[in-house]
């Protein structure tokens, strides 16, 4: 199965100086928890989750008002292809422990976005198993057994 057949494609992105309040109304109207950040060529350059907002800005009593998206959001991007394999884009996202991971063409634009509710949503197609795996990994939940 390819990322092209499970992936979301519509995504919105924002650009490095949009203030956090726009970027969390944005979120709120999308009903998404993450905008990736496209620079003026409209390449990926980051990504903005909620959590970013919250631990990064809010918890740290940052003005949202006037506190940019390049200010917390997450700069060094792991991306897939639409064309990649899932069991790959799966890969990345438990190596690097991410839930979401957005999709790019050759020119670093992102097309679409593979979030763990896709990967949950075509577990047939994956196989249950493997989406498991792939959720145990991202949550770190067998480290805590082993630290025991």
């Amino acid at each position: 199965m390819k990322v092209k057949d499970c992936m979301c494609d519509e995504v919105c992105c924002v650009k490095p100086n949009t203030t956090l309040t726009q970027v969390a109304k944005l979120m709120g109207q999308k009903h998404v928890g993450c905008i990736p950040v496209c620079d003026d060529n409209n390449s990926i350059c980051g990504i903005v989750t909620d959590r970013d907002i919250l631990l990064r800005a809010v918890a740290c009593e940052k003005d949202i008002k006037n506190c940019m998206v390049s200010d917390v959001m997450t700069s060094n991007v792991c991306t897939c292809t639409q064309e990649e394999e899932m069991t790959n884009a799966q890969s990345k996202m438990a190596q690097n422990q991410i839930r979401r991971l957005p999709v790019c063409d050759n020119n670093n634009k992102v097309i679409g976005i593979l979030t763990l509710g896709d990967l949950a949503q075509n577990d047939q197609e994956i196989g249950k198993q493997e989406f498991c795996s792939t959720v145990e990994s991202i949550c770190n939940c067998n480290q805590k057994n082993n630290a025991e």
